[in-house]
């Protein structure tokens, strides 16, 4: 048994899946993206995090001959990292007459956060109502920024324009500081933060139970590497955590954007997540798209594959995209972040921060299901 097993089999009480992968085989790599690739959808905002107003099933909503997707934006700055301090959730739709912008999804002065972070939408099954779940970073008005994350969810309606009229935001549950790291987390960098956001929306077919996933960090260690995906179940009309379903204690500290895909009887889990969260003593994967499966939401959880990786960016581009978001169609949508780097960093190469940083969409691929195996298609 490895030093990190040891580890988390001492301190781990509760029913969370460890994540310990003892390899990844040769993934599927994600096509190389070229400069004709990165379509700039605005001049003056970067794109990044997305994700799609869907069905309670999780099929893509076609509206108006349309598909409806969230973005978090920002204004373009000299230095892409940045944008994280300013971001708003902006809502585009896509048709055979390509893309058109929405504005921002929620009114100025709306949300509670000092800015938006990602999310999820869902249209229940009455064809009007629409919930709209995001993450408010820090409190409105702060300074200096914090690194606070709440999940909120705000009631909407699917009209002719497209989703909006949205309710004041509620938060729906709160880190307990057991399960989940309870912090404000004053200061932070990307990928050392503890997460409490990222809420995905589903509904299980086996039971019909509401579910939301979302991105923690295990309150019982003191691991600084000590990611866990959360959930939390609609009960009586009130959102209430979870055990976490998987924890990567000692291996990982970010396992971004999980949600759930259900194909023929199976769950699967997926995130993703950056080579430079791994722990030092962990056999770090490369930026990419990671799963589990199980034949219940419950668990316990798989690996798919070798060590749970899907797929994974170029071996000499491993920068080139990111956030990848799997719809109920299988298809996978991320967004274009380093990209053409031909094995240069932007720490060696600082005038490379905004001329190849993507800020658009990213080329979009399908992936094939079948047993524990989820391949490129």
């Amino acid at each position: 048994m490895s030093e990190v097993s040891q580890s988390h089999q001492s301190i781990a009480p509760f029913t969370a899946t460890h994540w310990q992968p003892s390899g990844y085989g040769s993934p599927p790599r994600i096509a190389p993206i070229g400069k004709g690739d990165v379509v700039r959808l605005f001049d003056h905002l970067d794109l990044w995090d997305c994700w799609p107003l869907a069905h309670e099933d999780g099929r893509t909503v076609l509206h108006q001959g349309r598909q409806w997707w969230f973005f978090l934006s920002s204004p373009v700055f000299p230095d892409p990292v940045d944008r994280h301090g300013h971001a708003r959730i902006r809502l585009l739709s896509c048709g055979d007459d390509g893309w058109q912008d929405h504005g921002n999804a929620f009114p100025d002065g709306m949300t509670p956060g000092s800015r938006e972070w990602a999310g999820c939408a869902v249209l229940m099954d009455d064809g009007k109502t629409v919930q709209h779940f995001f993450t408010a970073a820090g409190r409105r008005g702060e300074s200096p920024l914090t690194f606070e994350q709440r999940i909120y969810v705000s009631q909407g309606t699917l009209g002719a324009d497209g989703p909006g009229q949205w309710w004041s935001p509620l938060e729906i549950f709160a880190a307990d500081g057991v399960r989940y790291v309870l912090d404000r987390q004053d200061q932070g960098a990307p990928g050392l933060i503890k997460g409490f956001r990222d809420p995905a929306w589903m509904r299980d077919p086996a039971t019909g139970k509401a579910h939301i996933l979302f991105t923690g960090s295990a309150a019982w260690s003191d691991d600084p590497f000590n990611g866990n995906i959360g959930i939390a179940t609609l009960k009586d009309g009130k959102w209430v955590p979870g055990d976490p379903l998987i924890e990567a204690i000692g291996v990982n500290n970010e396992l971004e954007r999980p949600h759930v895909i259900v194909r023929n009887g199976r769950y699967y889990l997926f995130w993703s997540t950056q080579r430079h969260t791994f722990a030092p003593g962990a056999i770090a994967g490369p930026n990419g798209l990671y799963a589990m499966v199980s034949d219940s939401i419950d668990g316990p959880w798989r690996p798919v594959n070798t060590g749970g990786l899907v797929c994974a960016n170029p071996d000499d581009e491993p920068t080139q995209s990111y956030s990848w978001w799997v719809t109920g169609e299988g298809e996978v949508w991320s967004f274009v972040d380093y990209w053409g780097m031909h094995g240069r960093k932007v720490a060696d190469h600082p005038e490379l921060l905004r001329s190849n940083f993507g800020g658009t969409p990213a080329p979009r691929f399908t992936l094939r299901f079948k047993g524990d195996s989820v391949k490129l298609a």
